[in-house]
């Protein structure tokens, strides 16, 4: 682990490309997000409230001054107020990362990277991209990177009635049981594609607060005019359609794949393509009782 004083001013040359600049980082915490310890500190002590609303969800303060991974963010001379006197950089454990004009851009690489450290190093969870809903007291994972579609499909699926888990991580525990990453909905806009936030409630929604076992993981890609009609996949095949997915895959491969065999081991796995979201979400539901009642028969 490395050692840093958040609260405390800190001098440190830095160097980004042919230029190099003395950075007073005067403010800074640590958080504790899924077990994984992050520090941040910045030369600006005003962007730190802000910064709150970019950490993995579910993050903890905590007073300790060892951490993980040391993110560190420099604001340009303008400060939050603008963006015309210089470039606004990221530094992950000292190393250059992002630098833009526009403090939102750094922001958002700030806000990729945290998270995407923690669905790496996160003890006794495995994080899968994959979109995550509850119903009827079992989860349904979709798989998938960005661009799939899968917020699109957890979205109307929240709309009909299920639970929100995540749009982004299915985070799994090793008896393959899934937990809540309740972050905002990524809503992507149909033209720009440019994402907004919105919170689950906004939808009319709820997010689960307990761990689910898995029932069902649909592998999905949106294609226009398709009448979603899956082909249904063996539990071997769900779990090669998972580890694709999977963030700690190659750092925690016995781990990974003794999860995922969990995790499917009393799924059904379909597959196919897709069309309208929310026409894709009824019959999936519709299909996920029927499935449900000829259990219990």
């Amino acid at each position: 682990m490395r050692h840093i004083e958040p609260l405390l001013p800190y001098t440190r040359t830095i160097r980004a490309g042919t230029e190099t600049d003395v950075v007073d980082w005067v403010a800074g915490r640590s958080i504790l997000a899924f077990g994984v310890r992050i520090g941040i500190r910045t030369n600006q002590p005003e962007i730190l409230d802000r910064l709150s609303e970019y950490f993995p969800p579910l993050w903890k303060p905590t007073p300790v001054s060892h951490v993980e991974r040391l993110f560190s963010l420099k604001i340009a001379g303008a400060g939050l107020a603008g963006n015309r006197l210089g470039f606004h950089e990221l530094f992950e454990d000292l190393e250059p990362g992002t630098r833009s004009r526009s403090l939102n851009t750094v922001l958002e690489a700030f806000e990729s990277r945290v998270k995407m450290y923690v669905a790496e190093m996160a003890p006794r969870r495995v994080f899968v991209h994959a979109g995550a809903v509850g119903w009827r007291g079992q989860a349904i994972i979709i798989p998938g990177r960005s661009m799939s579609g899968k917020t699109s499909l957890v979205t109307e699926l929240v709309r009909a009635g299920a639970t929100y888990y995540s749009d982004e991580y299915a985070v799994l525990d090793l008896r393959g049981r899934v937990h809540p990453y309740p972050q905002p909905l990524a809503i992507r806009d149909q033209f720009s594609f440019k994402q907004r936030k919105c919170r689950v409630e906004e939808i009319g929604g709820v997010t689960g607060r307990k761990p689910l076992p898995v029932g069902l993981v649909v592998v999905s890609k949106y294609k226009s005019g398709v009448r979603w009609s899956p082909r249904q996949l063996s539990g071997g095949r769900g779990v090669l359609e998972l580890l694709a997915n999977t963030v700690p895959a190659r750092r925690n491969p016995d781990i990974v794949m003794t999860t995922l065999q969990e995790a499917v081991s009393e799924a059904k796995v379909v597959k196919g393509a897709r069309g309208e979201a929310a026409e894709t979400a009824a019959m999936i539901l519709k299909q996920f009782g029927e499935r449900e009642g000829q259990a219990k028969a």
